[in-house]
């Protein structure tokens, strides 16, 4: 969502921010419909106070003895009771179109992203960690899990279609001691408050992140009319949608374990094998909703939260500044953090961390107000993965695979494998 006066007083760069997202010009079409709308509104607004005076000048003929002049006032207020009707109508459907127009524009990116048209032309930031050199080949997660007997995709499949897994003793066991391990990092050592969110929303509280209406097709709704949630970014980022936050009590940072819901619309003929894209899958989320001046510093903040995660694994990583055709729909910057699976030798995305400025605060209404002030403004929220569980369960499997097949556990887990150090042994 975008802030109209800036558009009105900058469309050329308006424009210049959708070309950058590979979006043609839309400052013409959105000030014709402002301006019309703005019209209406004047209008409207004419047309109320010539009804409020005439009716109080009715009253007045009246007094006076006036009869004829009354009635005629009375004939006018009734005309104009029925002007205002449809001007109002008018002013509803002209302001729900622009805001529609509105809300299928992606978000303008800040200066230092990379153009580029796909993945390739993102900005490798830093690595950590060296990928390790097995003596033997190394195998792919679901090679692995299925030769344990704990990894079953072909039940899975029977009773819920493609791209759902199912897990068992001890890598079940190991999904469960990764989201406890991220819930107590984050909480303990990160200082985010953990929350448990409804898995099923309105669509207002889509349309407050961004889902919808763009993104409809990539989600799942239910014949309720409700929405699973894609991840639980909806739900801690509306915690206070329609609220005026006080700014002394920003920064506010959240997490939480979901499970998450998607469609995967668009990725057909991706990742079928194993579990590295799923219809439904675990994700620790952060969210953090802070002040314009304070959100590029925290977007590095969460970013380093989600690479303690890894550090603690002892998982090779890389961070990348995703490019303009890569970003996210209402991502300014994005950081995504690319862990090194030796199955595949390659890295693949573990976690993005972005920060939104205030298009997702326009969205949904949500202010904060400094101390003393009564002038309100947007805040910025961030939102990043720490981690993804099905994936860091992938990279965790696949990293500490061992010659006989099974699987060494991080030193970080033991205590939460109640002192268990290897799977398959």
């Amino acid at each position: 969502m975008f802030d109209l006066k800036y558009i009105r007083e900058n469309p050329a760069d308006f424009d210049a921010a959708l070309a950058r997202r590979g979006e043609a010009p839309r400052s013409d079409e959105i000030l014709a419909m402002d301006a019309s709308h703005r019209e209406v509104i004047t209008q409207a607004q004419a047309v109320q106070t010539r009804r409020n005076e005439a009716s109080k000048l009715i009253g007045r003929a009246k007094g006076q003895g006036k009869e004829d002049e009354a009635t005629a006032l009375m004939q006018e207020v009734s005309a104009l009771k029925g002007k205002l009707a449809d001007l109002e109508e008018a002013e509803r459907v002209q302001g729900e179109a622009l805001t529609n127009l509105l809300m299928t524009l992606p978000n303008m990116v800040y200066s230092d992203v990379p153009d580029g048209d796909d993945e390739d032309a993102n900005l490798e930031m830093r690595k950590w960690g060296a990928p390790k050199n097995f003596d033997f080949d190394a195998k792919e997660h679901y090679e692995l899990g299925e030769a344990l007997g704990m990894m079953d995709f072909e039940r899975a499949a029977k009773m819920s279609g493609s791209r759902f897994s199912i897990l068992r003793g001890g890598l079940a066991r190991l999904a469960r001691a990764l989201g406890q391990f991220m819930l107590d990092l984050h909480t303990d050592e990160h200082g985010f408050e953990e929350m448990q969110t409804p898995a099923l929303v309105r669509s207002s509280a889509m349309l407050g992140t961004g889902q919808l209406p763009k993104f409809a097709d990539d989600a799942f709704q239910t014949t309720s009319g409700h929405w699973l949630i894609s991840t639980s970014e909806i739900t801690l980022t509306n915690f206070h949608a329609g609220e005026i936050l006080d700014e002394a009590s920003l920064p506010l940072r959240f997490t939480s374990l979901s499970q998450c819901f998607r469609s995967e619309a668009g990725s057909a003929g991706r990742d079928t094998r194993g579990m590295i894209r799923q219809h439904q899958f675990e994700k620790v989320e952060m969210v953090a909703v802070t002040t314009p001046e304070k959100s590029d510093e925290e977007l590095e903040r969460m970013t380093g939260c989600a690479e303690e995660v890894l550090k603690r694994l002892h998982l090779p990583y890389r961070v990348v500044k995703l490019c303009t055709g890569d970003i996210g729909f209402g991502a300014r910057r994005t950081y995504d953090i690319e862990v090194w699976l030796p199955g595949q030798g390659k890295y693949r995305e573990i976690s993005s961390c972005s920060v939104l400025g205030d298009f997702q605060a326009r969205r949904m209404k949500m202010r904060c107000r400094p101390k003393g002030e009564k002038k309100t403004r947007f805040v910025h929220t961030l939102n990043g993965s720490g981690l993804a569980v099905g994936r860091t369960l992938i990279a965790v499997i696949e990293n500490n695979q061992q010659a006989d097949g099974t699987i060494r556990i991080p030193e970080v887990l033991r205590p939460y494998m109640g002192g268990l150090d290897v799977i398959g042994g």
